[in-house]
C-alpha cells in the first residue's frame, strides 16, 4: 500500500464518508483550495491506479468509490508514524501525548480498562 499525497487523503476521507461519488460530488465536499475539476478527476484516477478507488462507468462518467478501507489505511501509517516518531513504542507515543496534554488521566483509565477488558477476554 503505498503513502498517498495530502491531497489524495483528503479526497480519501470523503470518498470514505460519501461512499460511492462523482467528481462533481468530491468537488463539492473540498471546501478549502477547491481543485479544478480536471485536476480533481485526475487526483482520482491516480487513487484508482494506486489501488484505493474503484469506480463504476455511467456512459461517459465515472463513480467512485474507495476499495481500500479507513481502518486498513490507518492501521498502516499508524504503525509507519510509531515507527518512525516513537521508536516503535506505543509507550513512547501514550507518553508523547500525555506530556503535551493531548490524552487525560481518565483516557488513560479508560484505555488500561479496555486493555484489561481484552486480556480477560483472551483467557476465556
Amino acid at each position: 500500500m503505498q503513502k498517498l499525497t495530502n491531497k489524495e487523503e483528503e479526497i480519501m476521507h470523503i470518498l470514505w464518508k460519501l461512499k460511492k461519488a462523482f467528481v462533481k460530488e468530491v468537488q463539492a465536499e473540498i471546501t478549502e483550495d477547491q481543485p479544478h475539476y480536471n485536476t480533481l478527476s485526475t487526483i482520482i484516477r491516480n487513487l484508482e491506479e494506486k489501488g484505493f478507488v474503484g469506480h463504476n462507468a455511467f456512459g461517459n462518467t465515472h463513480q467512485y468509490y474507495p476499495i481500500i478501507s479507513l481502518e486498513a489505511y490507518s492501521k498502516k501509517y499508524m504503525k509507519t508514524a510509531i515507527d518512525n516518531y516513537f521508536n516503535s513504542s506505543y509507550k513512547n507515543m501514550v507518553s508523547f501525548f500525555a506530556k503535551e496534554e493531548k490524552i487525560s488521566a481518565a483516557e488513560l483509565r479508560e484505555i488500561l480498562a479496555m486493555i484489561e477488558n481484552q486480556t480477560e477476554e483472551e483467557k476465556k
